[in-house]
């Protein structure tokens, strides 16, 4: 399957895909099959032996069909026409490096099959492609096992000699599929004369068999008595003949080869001075050929026997059969040159003419030009589609990345809804819970620190939240400054919303205990606040648009952060629930623009452990390896439908900036704010520009005293709300310093 295959190329390290015409190092097939062994447990043998059977039915998908049926009429004349299949082909394939065949009929039913091989280790592969040729084409079973196998050293070429023992059982004859009687029927009439007419038809068939066997066992061909062609006639019909006894000395060449190798009109020369055997890979000696005899010679004259001006120009080859003649003791080789294009042909100074009129040399070399026009054709489509295949995969990649950075910035749905150029409409929930956290003392780290070192903490701090948001699936809706805000129940309500973003909390003072102050060197401090409530929700702008939240929750979201105290998790009195929660009343303070309420702090989770909270995977002692995924937390509720309001009109958008307390969180305020909160609300905006610039500059004295006023009753609200709830315990007046200052001033 393509998993697995998917698995073994990793594995193996090779590339994805594999071009038809390309020559490819047998280093990867090594790779391949043994990390096929590797993972599916299978010996070489059994691998190879299927992968035989499987390259077999590639060939016939591949077009090869029509031409392997033909190759010949039994199992013995296929294999022994395989050599002459790869000549062919390698008119195509041009760096095709094919095996070697010769088979050897022993006793009955059995033959000696001899395969040659340059790559070592591969044999396994001949048993599944002859046994699935002999099912296939020959139906008929065979058995094959290797009786012999060794290094043909002294061959020039192929490395490995390996003989297979072949036995095949006897086909089952057209005749005897014929001769079936059947004499079950429903009519009478049909059961009696089926028994004759079973005898009449193998009455015919034999008859048939007898003639045919006549016919060719009385055959004899008939000899003239002497040879009525003279040596000029024949040495100018076949140009490319050779004649040579068994000390290998040419007795006879035709003209054309003459003319291509003078050496040749040399009386008493050897053949094996001017050529050289390619093909099959022995040495050039009598008793080699004899033994090759039925293969297709190859040959290839010698560059340093050629004229001097003419040892630049390709090696003229020759391809043809060797007869041996018994009665003059001398070899004939009748060939005919190896072309493979009309480019090929002008390179050795050659002409079509050159070429016997009745040589089909001269069409293979014309029908081989067309072919490799289609084949340069068929390679250049092939590379245009793997290109395609590339560019389609980095398509893809950053498509991916594209919606990977739309989801960061908006909800998923609603961010498919955009994709879809859809509207969408504003929603109410009518219960959700928000969270609101800052850093303590900022504006003095802004003060005394490079920029860059607060862009590094900022960094820290929210890489480690957002981690947070997936294991409590809360959802982030920004980030302005050191503030940050999460929201639990939007876009997608869920009953547990409260629980979550109070795990969330509480996992956002275990990370902030990470983070270095870069003034202090040791952990920084945050606020956290939490309120519970309806908010309306909806998509504000086109060119960066943001998913925002409007209403008096997220006012009250912002006072309970800002009236929080250093490392505390300050909730309202709609977030308090009795779960597993551990929660300390902290009693009734003054909230700004609220009036008085009752708050608590919320201490831990009892239900839970740290890790748990934190999504960090648990140890397994046994394995010693660390899951480095995220672990989610599970919850008790599942997502509801979302239910939006079809009646919400004109929102206001969120202000874009930041105010020390974060005020301007709250769009659609309620009739408790004043028009004293807007005042405050600029004046805060001024200041928080300021503070991302790194400095503060002097203000008018009236603005001054302003802001240490609201600073001294902000202090004075803290402390007094930490008295009441924790008895006569002070503050900690550490986190305090700025605004305890500026109360002894005044």
């Amino acid at each position: 399957g393509e998993e697995t295959w998917t698995k073994l190329r990793d594995e193996a390290g090779v590339q994805d895909t594999f071009l038809t015409y390309e020559v490819y190092e047998d280093e990867i097939t090594m790779q391949l099959v043994t990390e096929a062994c590797r993972l599916l447990e299978m010996k070489p043998e059994l691998v190879l032996n299927q992968f035989g059977e499987y390259f077999f039915e590639f060939c016939k998908r591949s077009g090869y069909d029509h031409m392997l049926r033909t190759l010949g009429g039994d199992l013995f004349e296929f294999i022994e026409n395989l050599d002459a299949l790869h000549s062919y082909l390698a008119l195509s394939y041009k760096e095709i490096n094919a095996p070697s065949f010769r088979v050897e009929k022993n006793q009955e039913n059995t033959m000696f099959l001899h395969y040659y091989s340059d790559r070592r280790g591969l044999c396994h592969i001949v048993p599944g492609i002859i046994g699935a040729v002999a099912k296939d084409f020959f139906n008929s079973e065979i058995t094959m096992e290797i009786v012999n196998q060794l290094e043909e050293l002294g061959r020039t070429g192929k490395k490995e000699h390996v003989v297979f023992l072949v036995t095949q059982q006897p086909a089952t004859t057209a005749a005897g599929s014929i001769v079936v009687s059947n004499t079950d029927g429903p009519s009478k009439l049909t059961k009696s004369l089926r028994p004759q007419i079973g005898r009449c038809k193998t009455m015919i068939l034999s008859k048939e068999v007898r003639i045919t066997r006549k016919l060719l066992k009385g055959f004899q061909p008939v000899y003239p008595r002497s040879l009525n062609i003279d040596l000029k006639t024949f040495c100018n019909v076949f140009p490319f003949h050779i004649i040579f006894n068994e000390q290998l000395v040419v007795c006879q060449a035709g003209v054309n080869l003459q003319r291509i190798v003078p050496g040749l009109q040399t009386v008493n020369i050897h053949v094996d001075q001017y050529f050289s055997i390619m093909h099959p890979e022995v040495p050039f000696t009598i008793s080699s050929i004899r033994t090759f005899i039925n293969s297709h010679f190859v040959l290839q004259t010698r560059r340093d026997m050629m004229p001097r001006a003419w040892r630049d120009r390709p090696m003229l080859q020759l391809r043809g059969q060797m007869i041996w003649m018994s009665s003059l003791g001398c070899m004939l080789y009748q060939a005919s040159p190896l072309l493979r294009s009309l480019q090929e042909l002008e390179e050795r100074h050659m002409h079509i003419s050159d070429i016997a009129p009745h040589d089909v040399t001269r069409d293979l070399i014309l029908l081989n030009q067309q072919r490799l026009a289609e084949i340069e054709l068929s390679n250049q489509l092939e590379r245009k589609k793997e290109e395609l295949h590339l560019l389609s995969q980095h398509l893809e990649e950053e498509r991916k990345k594209t919606e990977n950075l739309l989801y960061a910035m908006l909800p998923k749905h609603v961010a498919n809804q955009l994709k879809e150029g859809k509207t969408v409409e504003a929603g109410e929930f009518k219960e959700c819970t928000i969270l609101f956290s800052d850093v303590v003392t900022f504006t003095n780290i802004c003060t005394q620190c490079e920029p860059i070192h607060i862009v590094l903490m900022l960094n820290s701090m929210y890489l480690r939240f957002d981690r947070l948001t997936t294991v409590h699936n809360v959802y982030k809706v920004e980030t302005i400054g050191d503030a940050y805000m999460v929201v639990g129940g939007v876009p997608i309500p869920v009953s547990s919303h409260a629980e979550r973003v109070a795990n969330f909390a509480l996992g956002m003072i275990l990370a902030a205990r990470e983070v270095i102050n870069p003034v202090t060197g040791g952990p920084i401090q945050i606020r956290v606040g939490l309120h519970s409530g309806p908010v309306l929700a909806g998509v504000v702008g086109e060119k960066m648009p943001r998913y925002c939240l409007f209403g008096d929750t997220v006012n009250t979201a912002s006072r309970m952060e800002s009236h929080g105290l250093p490392n505390k998790i300050h909730l309202s009195p709609s977030v308090y629930q009795d779960k597993n929660f551990v929660i300390q009343k902290r009693g009734e303070i003054e909230v700004k623009g609220k009036g008085r309420m009752t708050t608590y702090f919320l201490e831990r989770n009892i239900g839970v452990s740290e890790e748990q909270i934190m999504g960090f995977p648990v140890l397994d002692p046994g394995s010693g390896k660390v899951d480095l995924y995220l672990i989610p937390m599970k919850y008790g509720d599942s997502p509801s439908k979302v239910s939006l309001s079809s009646h919400i009109s004109d929102p206001h958008p969120c202000p874009a900036i930041k105010t020390r307390d974060s005020e301007s969180y709250g769009s659609l305020h309620t009739d408790d704010q004043s028009e004293d909160g807007v005042q405050d609300q600029l004046k805060e905006t001024d200041e928080t520009q300021m503070k991302h610039f790194g400095q503060l500059e002097t203000k008018h004295e009236e603005q001054q005293l302003d802001d240490l006023v609201d600073d001294r009753h902000q202090a004075i609200v803290e402390q007094q709300g930490n008295i009441t709830a924790m008895g006569t315990s002070p503050p900690n007046n550490q986190n305090k310093r700025a605004r305890t200052r500026i109360c002894v001033i005044l």
